[in-house]
């Protein structure tokens, strides 16, 4: 049995990972961190982490950058691995996580789904072969509750191209406030918010008398929370501190 502390119990993923470990024999959730505190849940809520005195083999956080400093103290004093699913850090929060790994294991993506992470080599592949005669667009749509933008996942398809390009592209986000000719290196990246939108994701490679496209689309959160619990399973494993992806997880089912 996999002991699990769900972070960012109260919030739609948190609920969709609970929904599922109900439906998996192996997984028990034992408690939750909100900082709403406790709800409706079968299991005891805290709204801090040093309030909670159990045991615990791996931490499942899909809280907020803002519960980042805390939760991994808890991580680091009580030895528990923690699956870091939450965007939005700052560049010094990601230093911290880089810091905590030397002493647990941690596994962090801004997407959890296997497709997207087979689309990011798909991106790479296409990036190379193409080269720089065209030019490449992202167009990332998620739901009206989403606060940072533009998605983790879109960085991350748009850092997928820029390591096959010989050069390093600039990232726009904000075409509307420049007035000029796009650049060609660049990538552009535009963020649509809007209803119940999972998460839907395109690369557009746009040249001079073509468009091939690469899309991805989430048709529901148990995508993301399905890939958490893997990754927590591959955490408990391994057992070794160090800084993991999802990259490490796809590496390990292949072989």
């Amino acid at each position: 049995m996999l002991r699990l502390i769900l972070s960012g119990c109260n919030g739609r993923m948190g609920r969709a990972v609970e929904h599922l470990c109900a439906a998996q024999p192996d997984l028990e959730i034992v408690a939750g961190f909100d900082l709403l505190g406790a709800g409706d849940r079968d299991f005891p809520v805290f709204s801090s982490p040093s309030e909670f005195q159990g045991q615990a083999d791996a931490v499942i956080d899909f809280s907020s950058p803002a519960a980042l400093p805390a939760l991994l103290d808890f991580c680091v004093q009580r030895n528990i691995p923690a699956v870091l699913a939450t965007t939005g850090y700052s560049e010094e929060q990601l230093a911290s996580i880089e810091q905590a790994a030397q002493l647990i294991p941690i596994f962090r993506s801004a997407n959890m789904s296997l497709g997207v992470n087979v689309l990011l080599a798909l991106v790479r592949q296409a990036t190379a072969a193409l080269g720089t005669g065209y030019d490449i667009e992202i167009v990332e749509r998620h739901h009206n509750k989403k606060v940072d933008a533009p998605s983790g996942t879109a960085l991350m398809l748009a850092d997928a191209a820029a390591d096959a390009l010989p050069y390093q592209p600039d990232y726009v986000c904000d075409r509307h406030s420049v007035r000029k000719a796009r650049d060609k290196e660049e990538i552009g990246i535009c963020s649509v918010r809007g209803g119940g939108i999972v998460g839907d994701h395109d690369v557009i490679f746009a040249g001079e008398n073509e468009v091939i496209t690469l899309s991805h689309s989430a048709m529901s959160r148990d995508v993301f929370a399905s890939g958490a619990t893997e990754a927590a399973r591959f955490l408990s494993a391994t057992g070794v501190p160090g800084l993991y992806s999802m990259q490490d997880l796809v590496a390990k089912r292949i072989l």
